[in-house]
């Protein structure tokens, strides 16, 4: 009994783990897409531009930079708009 106990701790605490980077994941995605629609543009635009520019953040880094590094992250929309027209 006490295994079993100990085994399916260990199952769902792997379940929880993979939950918790989902939604986190989402919440960088929300943040990001807060940021660039500050900007008119929205996020998957964003995220494909940056992808053809060459521009390999991922979307943590991107979602502190919209929150924490405003002017920075301007610079990368701002990038991405003029590869738009």
């Amino acid at each position: 009994m006490t295994i079993q106990r100990l085994e399916k701790g260990w199952q769902y605490a792997t379940e929880h783990r993979r939950k918790k980077r989902n939604e986190h994941r989402s919440i960088w995605i929300q943040r990001i897409n807060a940021a660039t629609r500050e900007h008119n543009l929205n996020y998957s635009k964003f995220m494909f531009i940056l992808k053809n520019q060459g521009i390999y953040l991922n979307r943590k880094m991107l979602a502190e930079m919209a929150v924490h590094e405003p002017l920075s992250f301007f610079s990368l929309v701002s990038l991405a708009k003029n590869q738009l027209k």
